[in-house]
């Protein structure tokens, strides 16, 4: 076994400046140190770390040792596949996961446009994210609730029972208690939730008013995207349009299930990718540097006093300004 010393500690306050390059050694972090025993002598040193730290994943380990928080003998070492030695001296700096440091309170702005003891509706800007993952740890919808409603760290996701994509903007519900987000995710599961969607997309939309039912699932040529495969879960769109052009269409979406992307990938299966949606083959127009979609309509039965909530929300600034130079082109045109 490897001995333990210790130091242990842990200070309060610890904050992301573990990960910089420049001070990988923080004062902030927790420490461990301990002496290469007999049993561990010509393991590589991921695995004598293992012994070490048996609480994180051989995965976060590697990763310590490739951002300079392993010292041996006081020196730095940088590669898992070294070869450690009996008698030699392991100092680790423990720096928290990603995942771990994400669910803190952070001072996010939220636009709440309805409120009360159970649930909140907020309004949602475009290039906000709901909920932290890889690249955005920090920063999002969840941050902003955990700093709004300190009660919401006991909750799962801190109340999220739905999300909208980054660049989507609009509204969208969140519990604040534990029986309004068990009930509410009840009522998504039933497809009893109301959302209603605004977006502008390429091509002359017809006919009038149609439904897309058709499986999505993973892309099965890019792990980033969505598209509509057999094997995929079953989506129901129901397509509105409301203005007709000749290059660009405004429509009116209605989700019956929820699955990632749906909208941009059912619009896209049918020819009509949303503007400024590049991952699923939009081009930038009217202004628009985002997808143009926008969740303008939600409604849902409240998980208390059983009545009806509905809420709108007007697009934000580009989407309304694109709009308006939409219309305006089809009126004239």
């Amino acid at each position: 076994m490897v001995g333990l010393s210790a130091d242990r500690s842990l200070e309060e306050g610890a904050t992301d400046d573990f990960e910089s390059a420049a001070e990988p050694w923080n004062a902030d972090a927790e420490r461990r140190e301990a002496v290469i025993e007999a049993a561990l002598h010509g393991q590589r040193l991921d695995r004598a770390l293992v012994a070490l730290v048996p609480e994180f994943s051989r995965n976060h380990l590697q990763s310590l040792i490739a951002q300079g928080h392993v010292k041996v003998d006081a020196e730095a070492a940088t590669t898992a596949s070294r070869k450690v030695r009996a008698g030699q001296r392991l100092e680790v700096v423990l720096v928290p996961t990603a995942e771990s440091r994400a669910f803190r309170a952070e001072p996010i702005a939220l636009d709440a446009v309805h409120e009360d003891d159970a649930v909140v509706v907020l309004n949602k800007p475009a290039g906000l994210v709901v909920h932290p993952a890889a690249g955005n740890w920090t920063g999002t919808v969840l941050n902003g609730l955990l700093h709004r409603y300190p009660a919401a760290a006991a909750l799962p996701r801190a109340g999220i029972v739905h999300r909208l994509d980054k660049d989507t903007s609009g509204l969208m519900v969140v519990g604040k208690t534990l029986a309004a987000v068990t009930a509410l995710a009840r009522e998504i599961a039933a497809r009893e939730v109301h959302r209603e969607y605004w977006a502008i997309v390429h091509g002359r939309v017809q006919p009038d008013a149609f439904r897309i039912d058709a499986p999505i699932g993973r892309d099965p040529a890019s792990r980033t995207r969505m598209a509509v495969v057999p094997s995929g879960r079953p989506a129901q769109t129901d397509v509105r349009c409301l203005v007709r052009g000749n290059e660009l269409s405004l429509i009116e979406c209605r989700l019956h299930t929820g699955r990632t992307h749906q909208i941009r990938v059912h619009l896209a299966a049918r020819g009509h990718p949303l503007v400024a949606d590049a991952l699923y083959g939009g081009q930038s127009a009217l202004g628009m540097t985002r997808q143009a979609l926008h969740a303008f309509r939600l409604g849902f039965r409240h998980p208390v006093s059983g009545a009806t909530v509905r809420c709108e929300a007007a697009p934000p600034a580009d989407f309304a300004q694109a709009l308006e130079t939409l219309r305006g082109a089809t009126t004239t045109s």
